[in-house]
């Protein structure tokens, strides 16, 4: 695959996974615009995970039966289509069915990374999916700033706008320039969804990857949904704009990604593993303890960051490597069900560290944080058979 494609493809999955994140800064100002309660305000962010979470599971598996490039080019459109309703969105319920359907048609990105690696020789896989996953966890690192730089200097609408425009223009680029993939697989819709649970019981890789990933990606979820709090509070007194620069500062470990790959492509998947597992919970360790109001304190928070998002990406990048190794016809299955079992871990670290910090305060949310990676390491020692099961993924 020329590497002009693989910027391509890069750029696709962080433009379109940011929708998922655009609104979380932004639910003030949507509400007050559209006449919600801040509390069904919130409902916005919730509907827009359970609409990527439906997606996960009913729409990236038919990328193994149906062609891939017209798939992925009619999920950017209806994207497109959908931002362009929010944007001009007037009423609360409507725009709650819109977030819904911004999360199910995002999961473009999903058929996007199993399909690069088709097209990556066996021994490059890794590198080719940690150079696609860089710039899927950019657009999560970077959808919070942007969004709130663009609604300060314009309004919230501005923003659902930019992004249709750069999803509509991404979406032609996609289908003029991306190959076929008609895979040979045929059968049912029904019998497609109907193999998930068996796959998922029958395949220790996938369950292991998955369950490992959960805890990291709740921890992270912990971390990013709990941080911007403390840092706009008056123990540190950060502005939008500062909050915005330690966002990007913190978005320097998905550079990890492509190394991140390498590394499985060598066979290194299980000490990684645990590295990145031990990574994620000292980050978190390391927050939980850092002196407030301090210049000190800043540093120490940024620095966890980075660590944090090193652990994360390296881990999902390891994952990915080992599940799309055991068998091409599956892939779309396997990293739909992958993605969603780590989703939900998100989803359910971002409800629980919100609660925490809100009732408990920073400290205890960190350390809320740092229990989910303890528990992945645990599981991550009680199997004997791990690395025999990811040398024979690789």
């Amino acid at each position: 695959m020329p590497a002009w494609l693989m910027v391509l493809i890069t750029t696709a999955c962080g433009v379109v996974v940011a929708n998922l994140y655009y609104s979380q800064p932004l639910l003030g100002e949507i509400g007050a615009s559209l006449g919600m309660s801040p509390q069904t305000a919130g409902l916005i962010v919730t509907f827009t995970q359970i609409g990527y979470g439906l997606g996960l599971l009913l729409v990236v598996p038919l990328g193994d039966v149906f062609e891939n490039r017209a798939l992925i080019s009619v999920l950017l459109t209806i994207e497109a289509l959908v931002l362009v309703a929010a944007a001009i969105g007037g009423a609360p319920i409507p725009f709650l069915m819109i977030s819904g359907l911004i999360g199910l048609a995002a999961v473009a990105v999903q058929v996007l990374v199993p399909f690069t690696s088709h097209y990556a020789p066996e021994h490059r896989r890794g590198r080719v999916i940690g150079t696609v996953m860089s710039g899927l966890t950019l657009g999560i690192m970077l959808a919070r700033p942007v969004a709130s730089l663009i609604a300060s200097v314009w309004s919230w609408r501005a923003v659902y706008t930019m992004s249709a425009l750069l999803v509509m223009a991404i979406a032609i680029a996609i289908r003029c320039t991306l190959p076929t993939r008609r895979p040979d697989y045929t059968v049912s819709y029904r019998a497609l969804l109907g193999s998930l649970p068996g796959i998922m019981r029958e395949t220790p890789v996938l369950r292991r990857r998955a369950l490992y990933h959960a805890c990291l990606f709740g921890s992270f979820s912990v971390f990013w949904t709990t941080v911007p709090l403390l840092l706009t509070s008056e123990a540190f007194g950060l502005s939008q704009l500062g909050l915005a620069v330690f966002a990007l500062v913190g978005a320097v470990g998905a550079a990890v990604s492509p190394l991140a790959g390498r590394l499985a492509d060598r066979g290194l998947t299980r000490p990684w593993t645990c590295i990145a597992i031990l990574a994620v919970l000292a980050s978190l360790l390391a927050a939980a303890f850092v002196p407030t109001g301090t210049a000190l304190g800043v540093g120490i928070l940024v620095g966890a960051a980075i660590l944090l998002d090193f652990g994360v990406m390296t881990n999902v990048v390891l994952g990915q490597r080992a599940i799309y190794a055991l068998g091409p016809q599956l892939r779309s299955r396997l990293n739909g069900l992958y993605m969603a079992t780590f989703f939900a871990g998100g989803a359910l670290g971002s409800a629980v560290g919100g609660f925490v910090y809100a009732h408990c305060g920073w400290r205890a949310a960190a350390l809320t944080g740092v229990v989910l990676p303890a528990l992945a390491l645990a599981y991550f020692l009680t199997d004997r058979h791990c690395e025999i099961y990811c040398h024979s993924a690789l």
